[in-house]
């Protein structure tokens, strides 16, 4: 299914509070992105136990229940993880991806809460979640009857959010500070190979790690648990990072001259994290047209064609990062700067042909 309109974490318990209380109500989501934990939270918050079933570990006889003789007739004697006396949060997690029988055995329980002779208690909300097939997940067509029967709403991943939730949750400062100068690393589209990639959950699962390593953490176990858990790209630039904390080396020491780029071959992540750093104060920096320059803004293009030489000398893969296009194919520096680059440093050029 595909969103029209989006919510952000921050948002989903007000919208719950108004629909999940009169009818069953469906989160949409890529993995990783807090969809079962905020689930749990919402419930809590209304005081209500949350009972999860998962739907790719449901046979339709696991709702259904199994029959019983009563005065001589059969009796579905529904599972003591649904029929309770007090009203509870039914959490369909998984929903979409459990197979058609047990979708169709969900109908009743999410339209007339009701599974045979046993209703949901009064009070007693249900609401189900699941990965688009977008998302490279596993997610089964849902049949038009059980859409129907449902409120979808589509989550998104914000960083803003998680970073206010990381701030008093524990949070490694590490994984906070670094994405708080880079919150466009929290979450990446899931791969269509079977490799790591960052969310929400896979970076509060690197910060569990870093907590249990210690402050006596090496480098190499450092790169065996960001490439572990994090997209390759997301992971170079946070051991590159890691490394700023832990040395002398910065973007503010190397551009006021107190450092030089480092150019060891494994210091390589380092540089590509500078590298990145160096672009972004470009970009913030460097004024749109060169007509009306100030003193200063010709310091600073003067300063950084320097670096860019001196980076081309370490490596001209990593200096072309410095100058590439966005993905979309548009120049993100400024055309006379860009103009003035290909001039003194044509192989930069040359490099990206």
């Amino acid at each position: 299914m595909q969103a029209a309109v989006t919510v952000t974490p921050s948002r989903l318990p007000e919208l719950l509070l108004g629909l999940a209380t009169v009818r069953p109500v469906f989160v949409w989501g890529a993995p990783g992105i807090g969809k079962s934990s905020l689930v749990r939270d919402f419930a809590e918050s209304l005081g209500l136990e949350c009972v999860s079933l998962l739907g790719t570990q449901l046979a339709p006889e696991d709702l259904m229940g199994v029959p019983q003789i009563r005065d001589g007739r059969s009796v579905f004697c529904p599972p003591e993880a649904i029929a309770r006396d007090e009203p509870y949060c039914l959490f369909l997690d998984e929903l979409n991806a459990a197979t058609p029988d047990v979708q169709k055995a969900f109908y009743s329980l999410i339209l007339d809460r009701r599974i045979g002779a046993y209703e949901l208690p009064k009070g007693s909300i249900v609401i189900g979640a699941g990965n688009r097939a977008t998302d490279n997940a596993l997610a089964r067509p849902v049949a038009s009857a059980l859409v129907n029967r449902l409120t979808h709403v589509h989550l998104e991943a914000s960083a803003k959010d998680w970073l206010v939730w990381a701030a008093g949750s524990g949070i490694h400062p590490w994984i906070v500070d670094h994405l708080t100068d880079r919150p466009d690393h929290l979450w990446s589209k899931p791969p269509k190979t079977e490799e790591a990639f960052s969310t929400p959950r896979s970076w509060h699962m690197l910060s569990d790690a870093l907590h249990s390593f210690g402050p006596g953490l090496d480098e190499d176990t450092l790169q065996v648990l960001a490439h572990g858990t994090l997209t390759p790209a997301h992971a170079v630039a946070f051991c590159g990072y890691v490394k700023v904390v832990r040395s002398r080396f910065g973007i503010e020491a190397i551009l006021k001259g107190d450092a030089r780029w480092p150019s060891r071959m494994e210091d390589r992540d380092l540089l590509y994290f500078l590298a990145d750093s160096f672009r972004g104060r470009l970009i913030k920096d460097l004024p749109a047209s060169k007509q009306h320059m100030s003193a200063n803004g010709r310091q600073t293009a003067y300063r950084a064609k320097s670096l860019l030489v001196q980076l081309a000398e370490i490596s001209v893969e990593v200096a072309q990062t410095v100058i590439a296009s966005d993905a979309d194919g548009h120049p993100v520096l400024p055309a006379w700067f860009l103009v003035e680059a290909a001039r003194d440093m044509p192989r930069l050029v040359e490099a990206r042909r």
